[in-house]
């Protein structure tokens, strides 16, 4: 019966999971697995992610395993650099979402970890969960047969005390040169702490010399044909590998950081961000977005915003990639901005920048996919919104800053794939400041005005981006003034900024697709799409406008030596950061080089 039921279920494993399933990459990492909610249900980790979450819905399962692969609408990833590194995200992640599923993990690690104790006569011990009680704590280690060989390792060389206190006479264990004593006389704190900073140092992974010294001991045993000894010290050193492996997703210290890094490709940028809360990686952030410009200033507004649209608290420390003007960065948040050079930070740089990469390379992917499977995408759109079938969308979207520099773009998709021919572009000129209404009826009347008058043929549907406000103006337009019955549509967005429903211009009721239907993943594509090319647009035009209006005020600057650095440059950052004799080099005399670089770096943005 169960499997009767698996094989049913699986069938009806949605698109957007095959396709997601197909991208992912043969890499060590967590997993989590999101119910329809969004809620995360369970996490997990792997050697492979593509073969372990593939496994979930390509075999069959019983019990609790088919019960919460049946819960699984969507899924999420994040790359490690190892098996080992993997485990431990895992372990925070659960920690952090407590995911239903997650039974073994979800009130405790199940794995030990190595404490010393905070008492008079502090000794060790293998314990299974963390407590709030002043003890140092090391690990969790998932190899628990190492991590017990290594505490005993470590009773032997560091000793603390073994026994069960003050007894009036030293034990076996103090006889054996395995305890401190505290059974037969007072310790001193200090022989305690000498003894405290040599264990920490060694679980921290500086385990060089001891390591040296088994070896030579290991050595010393196989050549007096001590081969069982020998042995012993080879499998101490595995243990010792095993147990203190240096771990990159740990942060030796516990400030609070915030990590940014990015990959930026094809007009698009995707933001990784890691959050490291008390020595761990609690959890990531990823954004993808289209950019138009120098990837550095993008990642400065993006952090800068990412604060302030989000109200998310402040950490002590902020880590970004090399490039940064850390100083300006740092002042505008008021936090310390740091770019890690070497060592276990700049490897998680690198390791949010892989995470980053595989999320871009993932959406071009699937938009690629997506593309080749618009078979009856078009039909559930329309017949969504009870509109006869058609062959060709036209999508709108505008863009500003703060009123300024108003833009408005135009895409088009003809049976589900982008024709970026007849994309179209439009500088708003009935308004000097932000107002949708007015910006929505201008583009609307410039475009079908034109293809009447030229005689060329209409779209089937007409999608706004945006709400009610543009879905009127534009019907508005159309009808009104035109003598046009275009169907018109809104394309609404949830709390995420995500596609999420229609609004139907004819009965302005609410739409929703199924989130699983090619017709949905099409007004999604649509809406990326409209969305990217607005914004590159109007990142290009206040590019232009700040460049131009920022070198304009420079003494000496005319329209020929601006269009000189511009062509030359292509940004006003670069022509800041250059040197004199950069700018000598293609042709603008010493003197004004030396005013063009003071004006530049005197007023920065």
């Amino acid at each position: 019966m169960d499997s009767l039921y698996n094989r049913v279920m699986l069938a009806g494993i949605s698109q957007h999971i095959e396709q997601k399933l197909a991208l992912l990459p043969n890499e060590p990492g967590s997993y989590q697995m999101k119910d329809e909610t969004d809620k995360i249900i369970y996490v997990g980790k792997a050697k492979n992610l593509k073969n372990r979450v593939r496994s979930y819905f390509k075999q069959d399962h019983t019990g609790k395993t088919a019960e919460l692969v049946s819960k699984i609408i969507d899924f999420d990833f994040i790359v490690t650099n190892s098996d080992k590194e993997a485990f431990l995200l895992e372990n925070e992640l659960i920690k952090k979402y407590k995911p239903y599923y997650n039974i073994r993990l979800k009130y405790g690690t199940g794995y030990p970890y190595i404490k010393i104790t905070y008492e008079l006569n502090p000794k060790m011990a293998l314990v299974n969960e963390v407590k709030k009680d002043r003890g140092f704590y090391f690990g969790p280690y998932p190899n628990v047969y190492a991590a017990q060989e290594t505490l005993r390792f470590l009773e032997k060389n560091y000793p603390l005390r073994r026994c069960n206190g003050y007894q009036g006479r030293p034990c076996l264990y103090y006889n054996m040169g395995q305890c401190l004593g505290a059974c037969w006389r007072e310790v001193p704190q200090v022989e305690y702490q000498n003894q405290i900073q040599k264990i920490k140092r060694f679980l921290n992974g500086d385990t060089k010399e001891v390591k040296q010294a088994i070896t030579r001991n290991m050595i010393l045993a196989a050549e007096n044909l001590e081969f069982e000894r020998a042995a012993d010290l080879r499998d101490q050193l595995h243990y010792i590998d095993e147990t203190v492996e240096s771990q990159r997703v740990l942060s030796k210290d516990t400030t609070p950081r915030d990590l940014f890094n990015f990959y930026m490709d094809k007009g698009w940028m995707t933001v990784e961000v890691f959050f490291l809360r008390q020595a761990r990686l609690i959890r990531q952030f990823k954004q993808t977005f289209a950019v138009i410009g120098d990837a550095n200033e993008e990642l400065t507004s993006f952090i800068q915003q990412f604060y302030l649209q989000k109200n998310i608290q402040k950490p002590r420390e902020i880590l970004v990639p090399t490039g940064i003007d850390d100083k300006t960065l740092s002042s505008a948040l008021g936090v310390p901005i740091r770019t890690p050079q070497r060592g276990e930070k700049k490897a998680l740089m690198d390791l949010a920048q892989k995470n980053a990469k595989i999320a871009l390379e993932e959406k071009f992917r699937l938009l690629t996919l997506n593309e080749q499977k618009t078979v009856g995408a078009m039909k559930q759109i329309t017949d969504a919104l009870d509109i006869p079938m058609g062959h060709r969308i036209e999508a709108f979207d505008h863009s500003h800053t703060q009123g300024t520099d108003i833009v408005s773009a135009m895409v088009v998709f003809e049976d589900g794939k982008p024709n970026k021919k007849l994309y179209r572009k439009f500088k708003i000129k009935s308004v000097a400041h932000s107002d949708e209404w007015a910006e929505t009826q201008e583009v609307i009347r410039r475009r079908y005005s034109r293809l009447l008058k030229e005689g060329k043929p209409l779209p089937d549907l007409i999608l706004m981006d945006g709400g009610e406000i543009q879905l009127h103006a534009a019907k508005e337009v159309l009808e009104d003034e035109l003598g046009l019955s275009i169907p018109v549509a809104a394309m609404v967005k949830n709390i995420k900024h995500r596609t999420a429903d229609l609004i139907n211009g004819k009965t302005k009721a609410i739409v929703t697709l199924d989130k699983q239907s090619e017709g949905f993943f099409l007004v999604q594509r649509i809406q990326d799409e409209v969305h990217r090319f607005a914004i590159s647009f109007h990142r290009q035009l206040r590019s232009k406008h700040s460049l131009a209006s920022r070198l304009d005020t420079i003494q000496g600057v005319g329209p020929k030596t601006r269009q000189k650095l511009l062509r030359h440059f292509g940004s006003l950052s670069k022509i800041a950061n250059a040197s004199v004799e950069e700018l000598s080099a293609i042709g603008v005399n010493e003197k004004l080089a030396r005013v063009i670089q003071l004006s530049l770096n005197t007023n920065k943005e």
